[in-house]
């Protein structure tokens, strides 16, 4: 293995694979998306001019194996062997409680309202940038961004009345 490719998953793994994470809405799911868009940047790292930093490549192949992911299984259902325990209110500390409601709220919304707000707030990429992602236009983006804004406000506001700590 390249040791340019091993140095820049120990920088950067971390940090992709929260922007993962945002993206699918499951832990486990952003594991196997950040080892799989590895394995498909290291197929091509050679080629790559690494000096300008490939995280911008690294970013479009989740994006892109996300989606395509995304597609194959939009009508199966998800098994899980055990339901997921909910948080009681004194569980965990506010930040933490904050942050799994924004996740929650992340995972309610379609994927493209989620992937434009991920990659346009979270990573803090330019609208321009944004939409050669998502493979649309800067239009488009800013419409995913304020429609994903607007279903997030509406699950805020829902979740203050029963008790969130979401403002």
């Amino acid at each position: 293995m390249d040791a340019d490719f091993a140095d820049f998953v120990r920088r950067r793994g971390d940090h992709h694979l929260r922007t993962a994470v945002l993206l699918t809405g499951d832990w486990h799911a952003a594991e196997d998306l950040v080892q799989t868009s590895l394995g498909k940047l290291l197929a091509v790292w050679d080629r790559l001019d690494t000096t300008a930093g490939p995280d911008a490549y690294l970013r479009k192949i989740m994006v892109n194996t996300h989606r395509s992911w995304w597609r194959a299984r939009w009508r199966r259902e998800i098994p899980r062997a055990e339901l997921p325990d909910t948080a009681g209110p004194g569980d965990l500390s506010e930040g933490r409680v904050v942050a799994e409601e924004v996740r929650a709220a992340l995972r309610r919304l379609p994927a493209r309202q989620r992937t434009a707000l991920v990659l346009r707030f979270f990573a803090d990429l330019p609208e321009a940038e944004v939409a050669g992602l998502m493979g649309c236009s800067a239009g488009s983006v800013k419409a995913h961004v304020h429609r994903g804004l607007k279903a997030m406000r509406k699950l805020v506001n829902r979740t203050e009345d029963e008790g969130s700590v979401l403002r």
